[in-house]
């Protein structure tokens, strides 16, 4: 009768083992429900071809990091172990490794990993030396999770951005950047990626450019990045208010004799009235000296998502004969150098639209923006602040 009892519970744990493995391989998130389809696994082909030359290969990999990001932290919240965490699987088949997590201090969550190139399990595959054009290491961060135990400091950021347009006080902000540099000054920095989603587009945006103002260009990937600011509208509005200004002054009717006080007097009242202390300066586009063409990043959006749509309007060239010459950059240099990718499906709902399963979508259907970004050449322009600026650029170590 034991023997018997003791083979049926044994029966009965197995079953339950059984379940608890059906339901982690059923998992929305697994990365073989959710992960890309009709993926080409690196072999010894890649040594003569290398797939990360790609650029859809190299899309959908780094989209698979930043959502290995998001399950380090969910593995995290619901205390997943090594045997059944979600997150190693999205990285796994790519030959990379996590070799660091980046921790929030002010909540202990998740917000970014280093990920770097895993020879020992690449020669396993015979896969000698890393294929061309693939990552030494990836800096990936997440955008918001929703979730209690992260969301408050999460949308503390999201605040801190539609507030200000910068992300440079967070925690975060500090964090990502020194272990970019890190990681840069160990591999160089032609050997290493940042890349984000949503909110960790627009950290990874900002680490990028603060960066590239030391002379330091890492190859950027943001996805949905934000674009949504108040401090964005404030500044249109002042932009539009000294260009009305001075619109209504050349309508007036003056003299030769007086025209050059007349003008200057304007700018007295108008100094007067607080109007230019109020309005947030454009930053000046003189070049210091820096290649800014140096840093490229590329952007994913979709018109679909109202959060990141702002970087599909074009910079419209009717007012620039009536900007001050100091603020417009010289047409025959090309410093705001970025690469601009939009989704062409018909009109989704927001989710799909700001979703990161879409970057790895087999069907994604792309075009690269012809026009100028007005957004983009906002947030490049801000590179030409920097004064006495490094001119040493980080050299690429051998592989």
């Amino acid at each position: 009768m034991e023997t018997t009892s003791q083979v049926s519970k044994e029966e009965e744990e197995e079953e339950v083992k059984g379940v608890v493995v059906q339901e982690e391989e059923a998992h929305p998130y697994a990365f073989h429900v959710s992960g890309p389809r009709n993926l080409t696994t690196l072999n010894w082909r890649d040594l003569i071809s290398s797939s990360w030359k790609d650029a859809n290969y190299k899309r959908t990999v780094i989209a698979c990091f930043i959502q290995a990001v998001y399950l380090l932290e969910l593995d995290r919240q619901e205390n997943r172990t090594q045997e059944n965490a979600l997150a190693p699987n999205w990285w796994i088949p790519f030959k990379y490794k996590l070799t660091q997590t980046l921790i929030d201090e002010r909540d202990g969550s998740i917000f970014g990993a280093i990920l770097e190139w895993d020879r020992s399990a690449a020669m396993a595959d015979l896969v000698l030396i890393r294929p061309s054009g693939a990552p030494r290491a990836v800096l990936a961060l997440r955008g918001t999770v929703l979730k209690s135990p992260t969301m408050r400091r999460d949308i503390e950021d999201d605040l801190r951005f539609l507030a200000w347009e910068s992300l440079k006080g967070s925690v975060r902000f500090k964090v990502a950047l020194n272990v970019l540099k890190s990681v840069s000054d160990t591999y160089g920095s032609s050997n290493v990626c940042i890349a984000g989603h949503s909110l960790g587009a627009g950290f990874a945006l900002q680490v990028g450019k603060a960066l590239a103002k030391e002379g330091i260009y890492v190859e950027t990937h943001l996805f949905n990045p934000p674009s949504v600011s108040i401090a964005m509208s404030l500044r249109n509005i002042g932009e539009k208010a000294e260009l009305v200004w001075k619109r209504l002054k050349a309508m007036f009717p003056s003299s030769d004799g007086d025209e050059a006080q007349a003008s200057n007097d304007g700018d007295k009242s108008l100094s007067n009235i607080g109007l230019k202390s109020w309005i947030p300066r454009l930053p000046s586009l003189k070049n210091g000296g820096f290649g800014v063409g140096k840093w490229v990043p590329h952007l994913y959006v979709n018109n679909s998502d109202y959060i990141c749509c702002s970087y599909t309007q074009p910079d419209g060239s009717e007012d620039k004969g009536v900007a001050d010459k100091e603020n417009v950059a010289p047409t025959n240099e090309q410093h705001f150098a970025a690469k601009l990718f939009v989704v062409t499906k018909e009109k989704q709902k927001f989710h799909e639209a700001h979703g990161l399963e879409q970057w790895w979508s087999s069907d994604a259907q792309l075009q690269q923006a012809i026009h100028n970004s007005k957004l983009i050449s906002r947030q490049l322009k801000s590179l030409y602040t920097t004064s006495g600026s490094s001119s040493q650029v980080m050299q690429g170590k051998p592989r």
